[in-house]
């Protein structure tokens, strides 16, 4: 029976094995899993608590226009006024319900995103290694780390090499710490001090290892703390959000002033005080547009699912506001722009060149020279090759009819086991024969990894790396008869061949390996060198046409890749980034700080659209010397030494396939895909939900406004008022809500990436928009001043029929008002609101309500309308039409000018 060990730093590795009853080879079998999940749980800390439905409800009734109709309700029951009293704490109802509903929906739809991007860890469980969630851990799991994870649960190593931890997050200590396996004998040891443990949150920053979890969920030192210090969770306002409540914060001081001065004149004029009062109180609620953050919520939210579909998860709100004003995309190559399935197309040895025939992870090829087909364990350099890229190795492959993913690792770790399998031969079977027991995890400064093998009382050395790295290392070459001394010319020699498979195009890697009796030795020194293995990478699909979009849409993409500069231009023209055959490729070592560059360095490095062997720290001088020109940047990265540049860029996006969990937690983006093409559909959709917002603006002021003119030039002009407060209030808290609702969810318009990125400090209403929504609003109230005029004065209506019929023109008009919100050179038929389900469905609601207000008793009652009769009808339908065809027109000029601009440039 496991039982969780006690101080387990106190303890051998094998007695916590014992302790945990587990099997280093074999891990837990699925009884026992499922047997200790149900004893311990899932690894899961106790989440922040989230707003409830109640909590949401509670704040509607905090907002101002529950506040003015509260004062409005009080007011008609003062004056005795029952009928409006009533109507005006529906109005409040309806408010709070929408309110309530809109918000309760789009908080819960952001919640369940965030269930999207659960991490993933690497367990060997019934003898195989697999990926599962990392709340699916058990005491027991035996976890394999590598440089880049975040560490799931409380581990104690059992195997080691070069492990390096970040612990800043738990202990405060930034410089990275070394792990040992040895056991400490102290009981009362401090978390910094346990040199022997791995605790969960902390990060991995180098080397590999295995270990075993020693605790999980609440029982973690991390759990401990969260129970220490709980946090309520508290909603992320973003800077789009935080302008919205600007915005409304002086609108509603405009307003108030507006209603104060206009209820003043009437009741200077001889107006009815209780009356002019209520329609101080109803264009107050008017103009005040309450709605604006919670449409802000739901186009936010409404946005992160559609890049959730497009494989762009979001981790910070704040980015989908940046994403719209991104104007430079540094993209790395391996797995963005190419499909990062690789596969071994060639192998470069001594004795000539070597081709592979095959793709993907299906084991069948041919082994081609000059086309002759070999047998490739018949050739000891080509043996010796297919067996130093099966051993230095941490990737696995299942059978092809398991329930798992097939490949687990790096996709190029990955295709050495592929090729090895084509050649008939088998990772398990090797390591039988030489088992692994040393491993030098993947340098990133010296581009080499190595592992040791036991092999009849001696060591076998596997190395791989980069070509350059793995040659400085070597002192003789492998050939078919024996080995030879390597000179600098031999050196000279095989970075030529490695240049010529760079140049078609593929990702190139140098194999060598020695055999010592010493396991301890430097593992880089004195190798002997086996030869070039060149893997095929193509560019994806959709790659060249998502870079055209890019540049359509003003947004300059660069790639910056590890690879050598011959492999990233053949890359470069195979998508489109240059058509130039010689074009200029910027390598790593030139970017250096930006304070040590002058002035055409820099320009040089900023317009250069390749750059090759670019390390991590590179990258930070790169996001640096873009910001410089006022540029909004995205940096792609998946290694631990990336997050640094995804923190500085303006939009750091991680690779969910590849990407390390360090790299995942610094983005504010991660691609489920890993695809360029995500990329590009995110910055759209950023761009689409930032206008959406502003429509919905536009609309909702313009609508405003043209009411507060035509009530306004009434009081003043001593004539009678065509709107009655309650009127107001039915058009503004229950028809408005839907059709602006509606804009918040648009997908947007296609022409949206034929424009330059926008300004990321500009207002959310800029001058144009502010003339848009006094223009509109003087069209709406002369139309509205029209209708009523016609009917008093030439179908000589009653005032109260008059009244109903500026009241239907103010509601159809506002109906058709929302097609006005089309951009000025889209088709006047087929664009971005026509083809809005939502538009249609809020319009035929909409409809619905406008009739209902004339034509069901107790409503008609209580907002004082009467049947129009045919003529009234055929008025408010001609007069509500009015500012719709004057928009249009407009737009059509518009638009043909903007066209006429872009011919000519």
């Amino acid at each position: 029976m496991a039982e969780l060990p006690d101080k387990p730093w106190t303890l051998s590795a094998e007695e916590i094995l014992q302790k945990l009853d587990v099997s280093v080879d074999q891990g837990l079998s699925e009884s026992d899993v499922e047997n200790r999940r149900n004893q311990y749980g899932a690894n899961r800390l106790q989440e922040a608590k989230t707003r409830s439905a109640w909590q949401i409800l509670i704040e509607q009734f905090k907002s101002l226009i529950i506040g003015i109709l509260a004062v409005a309700a009080i007011l008609s029951f003062l004056f005795q006024q029952w009928i409006e009293g009533i109507a005006v704490l529906i109005a409040i109802v309806v408010n709070t319900t929408i309110g309530f509903i809109t918000e309760y929906r789009a908080t819960r739809s952001m919640q369940a995103l965030q269930q999207l991007s659960r991490t993933t860890t690497k367990v060997r469980r019934g003898g195989k290694v697999q990926e599962i969630a990392s709340e699916e851990l058990v005491p027991g799991d035996i976890v394999v780390l590598d440089s880049g994870d975040v560490v799931p649960a409380d581990l104690r190593p059992i195997e080691a090499s070069k492990l390096q931890v970040n612990e800043s997050s738990l202990t405060g200590e930034s410089v990275p710490v070394s792990k040992t396996l040895e056991p400490i004998k102290e009981e009362e040891v401090s978390l910094a001090d346990r040199k022997n443990m791995l605790y969960k949150g902390t990060a991995l920053t180098r080397g590999s290892g295995e270990a075993v979890v020693v605790a999980t969920g609440m029982k973690t030192e991390l759990g401990h703390i969260s129970e220490l210090a709980e946090e309520a969770g508290t909603a992320e306002k973003t800077p789009l959000e935080k302008r919205l409540d600007q915005l409304g914060r002086k609108l509603v001081w405009l307003t108030l002033a507006v209603a104060v001065v206009i209820a003043i004149a009437g009741i200077i004029v001889g107006k009815d005080l209780f009356l002019m009062v209520e329609i101080a109180i109803a264009l107050a609620v008017a103009a005040v547009p309450e709605g604006l953050p919670i449409v802000a919520t739901v186009a936010l939210a409404r946005g992160m699912w559609r890049m959730a579909k497009r494989n762009a998860l979001i981790n910070k709100l704040s980015a989908v506001e940046t994403l719209g004003a991104t104007s430079v995309i540094c993209t790395d190559k391996t797995g963005t722009l190419t499909e990062n399935r690789m596969t071994v197309a060639r192998i470069a040895l001594e004795s000539g060149e070597i081709e592979i025939t095959g793709e993907g992870l299906e084991p069948e090829g041919q082994f081609k020279r000059e086309d002759k087909t070999l047998k490739p364990l018949e050739n000891q350099v080509l043996k010796a090759a297919l067996e130093v890229g099966m051993l230095c190795n941490n990737a696995a492959l299942q059978p092809k009819d398991s329930n798992e993913s097939r490949a687990v690792g790096d996709p190029m770790e990955v295709a050495f086991l592929v090729v090895a399998k084509k050649a008939g031969l088998e990772r398990e079977e090797l390591l039988e024969k030489m088992p692994e027991v040393r491993e030098e995890a993947f340098d990133p400064d010296l581009k080499m990894m190595a592992t040791v093998h036991e092999l009849e009382g001696k060591y076998r050395y596997a190395v791989k790396g980069a070509p350059e790295a793995v040659l400085n290392a070597c002192s003789r070459i492998l050939t078919e008869s024996d080995e030879k001394q390597m000179s600098d010319q031999d050196r000279k020699h095989w970075k030529e061949r490695g240049n010529h498979l760079a140049a078609d195009g593929l990702r190139i890697l140098g194999l060598a390996q020695k055999t010592i009796g010493s396991e301890d030795a430097e593992a880089y020194e004195d190798l002997t060198f086996l030869g070039v293995v060149g893997l095929l990478d193509p560019p994806r699909q959709d790659v060249r046409s998502a870079i055209e979009e890019c540049q359509d849409a003003g947004i300059r993409v660069i790639m910056v890749t590890g690879d050598q500069p011959v492999t990233a231009r053949n890359i470069g023209l195979a998508v489109g980034l240059t058509d130039d055959e010689k074009a200029d490729v910027i390598q790593g070592k030139e970017l250096k700080s930006p304070d040590e560059l002058s002035q055409d360095e820099r320009q040089r490095i900023v317009q250069t659209p390749i750059l090759a062997r670019v390390s991590p720290e590179q990258k930070l001088n790169l996001v640096t010397l873009h910001q410089d020109t006022n540029a909004v940047v995205a940096m792609t990265g998946d290694g631990v030494n990336d997050a640094p540049a995804l923190r500085k860029a303006d939009i750091g996006v991680a690779m969910g396939q590849r990407g390390t969990q360090v790299a995942k937690e610094a983005a504010d983006m991660v691609l489920q895909d890993d695809a360029f093409a995500s990329i590009v559909a995110a910055v759209e959709q950023g761009r689409a939900i930032f206008n959406n917002i502003r429509k919905f603006t536009v609309y909702l002021l313009s609508g405003n406004v043209g009411e507060i003119i035509v009530v306004g030039v009434a009081s003043l002009m001593n004539v009678p008022l065509p709107l009655l407060p309650l009127q107001i209030l039915y058009i503004n808290v229950v028809n408005d809500a839907f059709p602006a609702l509606a804009l918040g969810l648009g997908e947007g318009d296609p022409s949206l990436m034929s424009e330059p990125p926008r300004d990321p400090k500009e207002e959310i209403l800029a001058r144009r928009h502010w003339l848009a929504i006094a223009g509109y609003g003087l069209v709406i109230a002369a139309a509205l001043g029209g209708a009523f005029a016609l009917a008093l004065l030439w179908l000589g209506f009653e005032q109260k029929q008059a009244v109903t019929v500026s009241f239907m023109t103010l509601g159809f008009t506002r109906l058709w008002h929302v097609f006005n919100m089309r951009e000025n050179d889209s088709n006047i038929l087929k664009n971005e609101i026509t083809t809005n389900p939502y538009v249609w469905g809020a319009l035929a609601l909409c409809t619905g309500l406008l009739l209902i207000a004339v034509y069901v008793p107790f409503l008609s009652a209580a907002l004082s309308t009467v049947d129009p009769g045919v003529n009234g009808w055929l008025l408010i339908i001609g007069m509500s039409f009015v500012p719709l065809v004057i928009g249009q027109i407009v737009k059509l000029f518009k638009g043909k000018k903007r066209s006429s601009k872009r011919k000519t440039a």
